[in-house]
């Protein structure tokens, strides 16, 4: 902890551009500028916070650390201050602050994975990371067993309540240490906030519904620097728009409550790999598959192809086509649905392929099937597909020959795209019953490209440039009408209607009650009209 008269005596930096010189979302540019603010004012938000609470500067590694946000394409946006939150007192504080000097004021949960970097401000940054309490309740008595072959599940076991500053890996050790489960997302460092109110998606949403289903309520700071809790009976309308309307759009999320299961026994595990020379057939296979298990909420996959590489020939060679997932059930059933797909390749790889399918614990499954964004700078486009969008094998073919273009990188999380298969208990929730709209779909799709920090401009132009070939290959004509919200991209122009389809209307009313004067803005932010 540093002394906070130490971190108030630089003056408010200006943001700068992102990536490319593009004007860079969150920046003063898009917020609108705001007058510099006096050491006396940022003494007196210093000294209004608790003892657990911190401001810092921009000086000093401690504020370095923090400004960084997860995808390096927006570090270059700088904020004025950086407040690490302890308390949702804190939160409020920093709010009627803010609004006083004229700064806007961002949370992010953790690292600041938004993919467009709507996590990042040239104002007032909240940083949640220090409200990590996580608390369960049992409720034995609203409980309700069911067996999936070799593993029980305790349905509805019981309520835990996470702080904002909880990510996905923190939630583990109530999955290896006392078979508790919320589903969350396979990436550990990733806030659960930002994720839930986006949507949430993972390899057990179709069996116990998305992240945003089992919210029980939220703690949530308003504009104007009131906390309220929302749920179905308080500020209903609120709930709603927390669940699938994403984050920053109408206060700051401090608190969350969700349903959890109690697991016993082992799921199935799969994980499957050819080169690119099987690609038409996996892909179409694997599509069928998600088609003819739409309705079991047992089966969770997700697929893609990728590359990494900086030479044409590590391109080629590392160029593959993959699966990966889990089952409620027996070895035997899984294999049974797997069974076209282990037909295929080499007969080394349907050898590898068929003794990747086993029996596992959560806990290990969690660890198998976890998996990081992409590191330093990448970019994203997403698609929702339906039974009427899904990939025809000239488009699948199309996406291998331009994967085989790609101009490489450092990074190597290199570029492809991946398709997490939808369905179950998802499609059970009408579109309309919370913000995420998307409801009767088979996919959410992305694509995606990363380079390293230090590749030149001109490496990472060509990405962005590959990016949007690669997506107007697979989608020549017209994209899917919708996107996923938690993949958000800055360059997609019809994004209301993508993200929330029939429903932005109604975020727009919840927008108006709740943020009247769109203190809470970005350049794909809930609108007041």
């Amino acid at each position: 902890m540093i002394d906070r008269r130490n971190v108030l005596r630089a003056g408010v930096l200006g943001g700068v551009g992102g990536a490319l010189g593009l004007q860079a979302p969150g920046s003063a540019a898009a917020a609108g500028e705001a007058g510099p603010v006096s050491a006396r004012d940022w003494k007196r938000l210093a000294d209004a916070l608790s003892p657990g609470a911190d401001l810092y500067r921009p000086s000093g590694s401690v504020y370095e650390s923090l400004a960084l946000p997860f995808n390096h394409r927006y570090a270059g946006i700088r904020p004025a201050g950086i407040v690490t939150c302890a308390t949702a007192e804190d939160v409020s504080v920093s709010i009627r602050w803010a609004r006083e000097v004229g700064l806007p004021a961002v949370p992010r949960s953790g690292l600041g994975h938004n993919y467009a970097g709507y996590s990042t401000t040239t104002g007032l940054l909240l940083n949640m990371a220090r409200m990590k309490s996580i608390v369960s309740t049992p409720a034995p008595g609203r409980a309700h067993s069911r067996v999936y072959g070799p593993m029980k599940v305790v349905h509805d076991a019981g309520t835990v309540t996470v702080g904002a500053g909880v990510t996905n890996g923190d939630l583990h050790p109530l999955l290896e240490d006392q078979g508790m489960f919320v589903p969350t997302g396979r990436c550990p460092s990733v806030g659960v906030a930002g994720l839930v109110l986006g949507g949430g998606i993972g390899f057990s949403d179709k069996m116990f519904g998305l992240t945003c289903d089992r919210l029980v309520s939220t703690t949530v700071v308003l504009a104007d620097g009131r906390a309220v809790k929302a749920d179905k009976d308080s500020h209903p309308d609120l709930y709603w728009g927390c669940r699938g309307g994403a984050g920053n759009n109408f206060g700051v999320n401090t608190s969350f409550t969700f349903q959890y299961e109690q697991f016993e026994g082992t799921v199935g595990f799969y994980q499957l790999r050819w080169s690119l020379d099987s690609v038409v057939p996996v892909v179409a296979t694997a599509q069928h598959i998600a088609q003819e298990t739409e309705g079991d909420r047992r089966f969770h996959m997700r697929m893609g192809i990728g590359t990494n590489g900086t030479t044409r020939a590590q391109i080629r060679a590392n160029a593959n086509v993959n699966a990966i997932g889990q089952f409620y059930g027996t070895v035997q059933e899984l294999r049974a649905i797997l069974a076209p797909l282990l037909k295929i390749g080499t007969p080394e790889e349907r050898a590898r392929n068929s003794a990747s399918v086993r029996q596992v614990t959560p806990g290990e499954a969690s660890v198998l099937l976890s998996a990081t964004t992409p590191i330093d700078r990448f970019a994203t486009k997403s698609a929702i597909l339906d039974s009427r969008t899904l990939l025809s094998d000239q488009q699948v073919g199309a996406a291998a020959e331009r994967l085989l273009e790609w101009p490489g990188s450092n990074n190597e999380d290199g570029a492809g795209f991946a398709m997490f298969a939808l369905g179950g208990e998802i499609n059970q929730v009408p579109p309309d019953a919370t913000a995420f709209v998307h409801r009767s779909d088979l996919f959410v799709f992305a694509a995606e490209t990363s380079w390293a920090d230090y590749d030149t401009a001109a490496v990472a132009e060509a990405n962005l440039r590959w990016l949007q070939q690669f997506y107007d290959d697979i989608f020549p004509g017209k994209a899917p009408d919708q996107a996923y919200q938690n993949f958000p991209d800055p360059t997609l122009k019809n994004w209301r209607e993508a993200y929330y389809g029939a429903n932005y209307p109604r975020l727009v009313d919840v927008k108006r009650k709740y943020d009247p004067t769109g203190f809470f803005d970005y350049p794909q932010a809930i609108g007041t009209r």
